[in-house]
């Protein structure tokens, strides 16, 4: 029986219940774990100390190289994304690091292509050399260019952080011949976009977000092909960033009702985008597809536009500033994904690492749409842009007096 993704959300590593016989998931916190005898337990740590699986009668001894909790969630997500596998970590940002290191410094590639725009917090790491590689930023269309002999990995992010940008899987992964792509799929989600079925190698969650879906967890996971995934383990297992089995137990909770969260989150994110193109203090709503040229990639790529927005404030930082801390039902904080709505400036916060010439306009401002009613979030925008319009003319009117 082939299945839709709303019920594989819901069903999806839940395959060993009827024997376990349970109905909720089970959440197993033993950090060690009783070994049969010496030779099978010995066995089994190294084949998960190498990247594999917990062998058949050896146990799964410790819980930084294996944990059932986490796997159950890992096989779910896997299921989501159409992928052989799926690796989840304490973090997103340690997510990343393990793809880093297996893909560049730990086999003789040391060098990194990325496409610009992309999460602050991607974007820092890459530019810092921290783990060992140097990272060329591009363009989309730049990336052939860009690669070297040593070129061990190509990093994407589409829709991007914080501007919505899409970026075309498919030729990207042209582009990099036999190199690795990775794309973050945070915005999009596993129902909205299937970057492993474009061609790419990984496809990279911060689960925070729309997987975990109530702010209570923090979490990164990779999906990627069985071999992909024993290199991602070994990392995990020597570096100690295995996801905490109670966190991988709310994500897993989070999937199922995932489906039904984004629809009505996009619904409601559409619905504001649109509105927000007609107000006077907003130069530029940023949403997928409601610019020029993006609707063939949009139809092509994915399915659907997603709950993210960015809009460009007439009246530049003093009107993100005056908006981010005038609005009564928006949350002003950072992340994402959640079932309430929340709002950020990125150049002060989420990508204030990043170089200056990469960095978003000071008149930026992201928000996220959560599971209120949308009229509600318009007459909280609808009275914090009053505040940002009279901020922004208050500010012109000291500037030119001081004229």
């Amino acid at each position: 029986m082939t299945l839709r993704p709303e019920t594989i959300a819901v069903h999806a590593g839940r395959t060993d219940f009827a024997a376990l016989g349970v109905h909720a998931a089970p959440i197993d916190l033993s950090s060690t774990n009783p070994l049969p005898d010496i030779e099978h337990g010995g066995d089994s740590y190294e084949s998960m100390a190498t990247g594999g699986h917990p062998l058949a009668g050896g146990g799964n001894v410790y819980a930084r190289l294996w944990n059932p909790t986490v796997a159950r969630f890992e096989e779910a997500l896997a299921e989501l994304e159409h992928a052989d596998a799926a690796v989840a970590f304490g973090s997103g940002m340690a997510a990343l690091t393990a793809a880093i290191l297996s893909h560049t410094t730990a086999v003789g590639k040391p060098h990194i292509v990325a496409v610009r725009p992309l999460y602050g917090g991607t974007d820092h790491l890459l530019d810092s050399g921290l783990l060992g590689a140097e990272t060329t930023f591009c363009a989309p269309g730049e990336v052939a260019a860009s690669i070297r002999p040593e070129t061990g990995l190509v990093v994407l992010e589409t829709p991007a952080n914080p501007t919505l940008d899409l970026v075309d899987i498919a030729e990207v992964v042209a582009q990099a011949g036999v190199v690795p792509v990775l794309v973050d799929n945070t915005f999009a989600t596993p129902l909205l976009q299937n970057p492993l079925d474009l061609g790419a190698a990984m496809s990279m969650h911060s689960a925070t977000k729309y997987i975990g879906g109530h702010g209570d967890v923090i979490a990164g996971v990779i999906a990627c092909s069985e071999q992909t995934a024993e290199a991602l383990r070994r990392v995990r297992a020597i570096t100690g960033a295995l996801l905490h089995p109670l966190g991988a137990y709310l994500l897993h909770r989070g999937l199922a009702t995932l489906p039904i969260r984004l629809e009505r989150q996009q619904a409601t994110a559409q619905t504001i985008a649109e509105w927000l193109s007609t107000q006077d203090g907003v130069l530029e709503v940023f949403y997928p597809g409601m610019r020029d040229g993006e609707r063939a990639l949009l139809a092509r790529q994915m399915r659907g536009s997603g709950a993210m927005i960015a809009v460009r404030l007439r009246g530049g930082f003093e009107a993100a500033s005056a908006l981010t801390s005038g609005v009564e039902l928006f949350t002003h904080a950072v992340s994402l994904g959640g079932v309430d709505s929340l709002i950020q400036h990125p150049a002060a916060l989420t990508h204030r690492p990043v170089a200056a010439e990469a960095r978003p306009g000071a008149d930026i401002v992201r928000l996220s749409i959560g599971l209120e009613h949308p009229d509600d979030l318009i007459d909280d925008l609808t009275q914090a842009l009053h505040k940002a319009a009279a901020a922004a003319a208050t500010s012109v009117a000291g500037t030119t007096a001081a004229r």
